[in-house]
């Protein structure tokens, strides 16, 4: 049977609730709603099996670039699919994978030589622990098994992607099948881990505290992972500007593998194509996902200098090889619409428009600034968080059990808006080709579903 948008919405609901297992859902509060069922999509906008519309306001999980169902995707993966749908890379190459690899490079932080193909976020993270453990020992230095991390970092829901993260709601339940790493404190300048209260004046002292451990742990540490410039599910945390660069040049000083998860932050979503290329940092390994497909198919890659490519080159029976792969790598579906999506990069002037589109958040987020439960305004590029709080004077967060943030997003689809909110901070991340006044029903929706909330 086939659904259709015709199906009663009852039906798909009561089958819904029947059959399937949402992620990061407490199904028993999932059992007592009666969720939406999404039919269709145009442009920046979901529409239900009733017809209603919701403005996209977390891009489908933060993947979308160019809107939903886009014509000029949609026809390069219907002639993909006429031509291939799939051809595996484990001893053939493909003409797909090969032009975006081509393109990936010529796009990406300069340095970066070697495409990694794999199909998510948490698995190009993944490949990027492996890869940075691999390279040490084949420089004969097997005893640098140890990462470094930001603490609130999120990288994924695989084993390994876990143990480099640092939220304990998501992480904390798993300890046990997880491998050590060492936390280092995030530039999270509104509730300072440092204790300063002032980030203008505070010469960055994390940075300080992060070179300690650098230093502490140099004989050990293989890399150091963070998300450049801003970390997303840890609640829309804005770095300070010269972090990165600051980062950069700790992990040259101490010999330390830089790896940067892009996988949120890449194609255009900061302002730039990558978070990395406005503070002229060049990873050793970048991990890249989400809207390298714009939101269409599974795609990611882990991009990898040719120093770190060089290190696993040897005799076949040297066992140089690195041992990973998946079913779906470089799958010609995907890397057609990943490149289409490229083309419509220039063809639109997509990231010309977002520059302006993050001009006009800024001026719609400054409508909140003295709203008396909105401690923390946080924006990068068409990024933004949006910190609920008790207590502006005290910074004192609402309890966990209010789900504030949750009622918002309620809330605001009562305004024709979805959105997803990180525990107490509403979360604006929507489709990059958002248009100027979807943008402003996107925040007058969110502001009115707030005020609603908190008053």
């Amino acid at each position: 049977m086939h659904a259709t948008e015709n199906m009663p919405t009852a039906q798909l609901q009561s089958w819904d609730k029947q059959y399937v297992w949402h992620p990061f859902t407490q199904m028993q509060d999932w059992l007592a709603e009666e969720p939406l069922v999404i039919v269709r999509g145009e442009g920046s906008w979901l529409i239900d099996s009733d017809g209603s519309r919701y403005l996209d306001g977390v891009a489908s999980m933060w993947t979308n670039v160019h809107g939903h169902s886009h014509p000029a995707l949609n026809k390069a993966l219907a002639d993909q699919a006429a031509r291939l749908e799939h051809s595996t890379l484990l001893g053939l190459a493909g003409e797909q994978s090969i032009l975006l690899a081509k393109q990936l490079i010529e796009i990406a932080p300069a340095g970066l030589r070697k495409v990694f193909y794999s199909d998510n976020g948490s698995t190009a993270v993944e490949v990027g622990l492996k890869m940075a453990y691999q390279y040490h020992c084949h420089k004969g230095e097997p005893q640098r098994s140890r990462f470094l991390r930001l603490q609130h970092a999120y990288h994924g829901d695989t084993i390994g992607s876990m143990s480099v993260g640092g939220i304990s709601i998501y992480h904390d339940t798993f300890k046990p099948l997880l491998f050590s790493t060492i936390e280092a404190p995030a530039p999270y300048c509104y509730r300072c881990p440092m204790g300063q209260s002032d980030p203008a004046a505070c010469g960055m002292a994390c940075l300080e505290a992060l070179e300690q451990l650098m230093c502490e742990h140099r004989e050990y540490l293989a890399g150091m992972l963070m998300e450049p410039l801003l970390q997303g599910a840890g609640g829309m945390l804005v770095h300070p500007a010269g972090y990165l660069k600051g980062v950069r040049q700790l992990c040259d000083r101490y010999g330390v593998l830089l790896i940067t998860d892009e996988v949120a932050t890449g194609f255009g979503r900061t302002g730039s194509m990558f978070a990395c290329q406005q503070e002229g940092v060049t990873p050793d390994i970048m991990a890249i996902s989400k809207g390298l497909c714009a939101g269409y198919l599974p795609l990611a890659a882990t991009l990898a200098t040719e120093e770190i490519y060089q290190a696993f080159l040897g005799n076949y029976a040297e066992l140089k090889t690195f041992f990973h792969g998946h079913t779906f790598t470089g799958n010609p579906l995907a890397c057609a619409v990943a490149l289409r999506s490229l083309e419509l990069f220039e063809e639109t002037g997509l990231l010309e428009s977002v520059g302006q589109r993050s001009k006009q958040l800024t001026a719609l987020l400054q409508q909140l600034e003295d709203h008396p439960h909105v401690g923390n305004l946080r924006q990068c590029g068409l990024a933004a968080g949006i910190e609920l709080v008790q207590d502006k004077a005290t910074k004192a967060a609402y309890p966990w059990e209010e789900k504030r943030g949750v009622r918002v997003c309620q809330e605001a689809r009562r305004h024709g808006v979805f959105s997803r909110p990180l525990g107490n901070t509403v979360v604006v991340f929507p489709p990059l080709a958002i248009t100027e006044d979807e943008l402003a029903f996107l925040m007058e929706g969110l502001n009115k579903a707030i005020r609603v909330v908190t008053d």
